[in-house]
């Protein structure tokens, strides 16, 4: 008896040029999804640990302030060690600057970790924000001057106590030395994260960040 033969479909060796672009196409289609998302997430995280570093270096003045009659450390930022011309308008503050060591300097035994004072989202800059004198902060303010945290420097030059701040809540001590760190764009989207008088820290808007000045913080 004659056995049947079955045929079968030759069994084909791969995908078409068609399916192969539109397996592409997915994929793109899907990272164009999720890659801001992950950007996000990450600038988050970033912005998370600079919180954290501000917090830590708010617990460090605190216990400065306890070992010096609750006075602030009488020393200065990058900006006012490198560009004393900020102080122009306040004559006999620019006199002390070359006579003061910085701030780091005088909180460091209270950290002992140097990356504390890195922002991790610390891009660098070319001038000071805001008042457009040159500072070469590159390529990282942090590799620059072993800082990315700017100080109010008025609080040491008025002398007072810390605890005496009128208004602690509201008044900037420590903050990112660039509003653009943290996603920021345009001069007033920018954000600052913010250590105030009273030891809290957050993400501050320009409205915020500038409502913390003064001129006269006692």
């Amino acid at each position: 008896m004659r056995q049947g033969s079955t045929s079968r479909a030759p069994r084909r060796a791969g995908f078409t040029l068609i399916e192969m672009l539109v397996v592409i196409a997915i994929i793109a289609v899907l990272a164009a999804i999720l890659f801001p998302v992950f950007a996000r997430a990450r600038a988050k995280a970033r912005s998370t640990r600079c919180v954290a570093n501000l917090k830590q270096i708010g617990n460090a003045l605190m216990m400065y302030c306890d070992d010096y009659d609750e006075r602030s450390p009488w020393a200065i930022d990058c900006a006012d060690q490198n560009a004393p011309q900020i102080w122009a308008g306040f004559p006999q503050y620019q006199a002390w600057i070359p006579y003061m060591p910085r701030l780091k300097d005088a909180l460091d035994p209270y950290i002992k970790n140097a990356e504390i004072w890195h922002c991790p989202s610390d891009t660098g800059y070319d001038t000071l924000e805001d008042s457009g004198v040159p500072l070469n902060g590159r390529p990282t303010a942090f590799d620059a001057f072993g800082n990315s945290y700017m100080y109010q420097t008025i609080i040491t030059f008025r002398g007072g106590l810390f605890s005496m701040l009128r208004d602690p809540v509201n008044t900037n001590v420590f903050f990112d030395g660039h509003g653009t760190w943290h996603g920021g764009r345009g001069f007033n989207g920018k954000r600052w994260n913010v250590l105030y008088g009273d030891g809290h820290v957050k993400s501050a808007s320009r409205g915020q960040y500038q409502a913390g000045w003064t001129n006269d913080p006692y």
